[in-house]
């Protein structure tokens, strides 16, 4: 009799044991399969819109990709096609460019000329207008948009907001 309580003692152990082990296994196996909190935080990035001025440049980070954000004129404004528009964003009563600022040829980085209010890719000579669109070839189309999501007058890149949804199911970025 003594054994058979001692072997059903055993037995529980034993299944209580391998109970823990196999939760404390599957704990470990989600931890290193959710991204590290560095990789979370590399996917957004908060601008504050307010900072730029007009006709400059500015080229942020993202992803550890360049974005080129370029506050429009009023000259520029009052210059636009309705593809420009489409291309752009609007934060407040500014608007703004804010691309990839990669080329969508083969990846080159384009500069920019304040004065001629364009792009140049001194790779393979394509241009693109001051909302980053193709004016001259090779690349394929425009520059590319990034996700984004306006929150008053900051823009929240790595998010799909409503104004992004809509220029990709309009086909302006990919």
């Amino acid at each position: 009799m003594k054994n058979s309580s001692r072997r059903g003692f055993m037995g529980k152990a034993f299944g209580a044991v391998a109970g823990v082990g196999a939760v404390a296994s599957l704990y470990a196996m989600k931890k290193s399969w959710d991204p590290l909190p560095s990789v979370k935080a590399a996917g957004f990035t908060t601008l504050d819109m307010s900072a730029y001025k007009d006709n400059e440049l500015v080229t942020e980070k993202w992803r550890g990709k360049p974005i080129f954000v370029l506050k429009y004129t009023p000259e520029m404004i009052a210059s636009m096609t309705e593809k420009q528009k489409g291309r752009s964003i609007k934060i407040g009563d500014s608007y703004y460019l804010v691309n990839l600022g990669l080329c969508t040829h083969l990846g080159c980085i384009p500069g920019y000329n304040p004065d001629e209010k364009s792009f140049l890719c001194a790779c393979h000579g394509g241009q693109y207008d001051f909302s980053g669109d193709v004016t001259k070839a090779p690349p394929p189309r425009g520059l590319d948009i990034p996700p984004f999501k306006i929150d008053g007058m900051k823009l929240v890149l790595g998010e799909e907001g409503p104004e992004y949804k809509k220029m990709k199911e309009s086909g302006v970025t990919l």
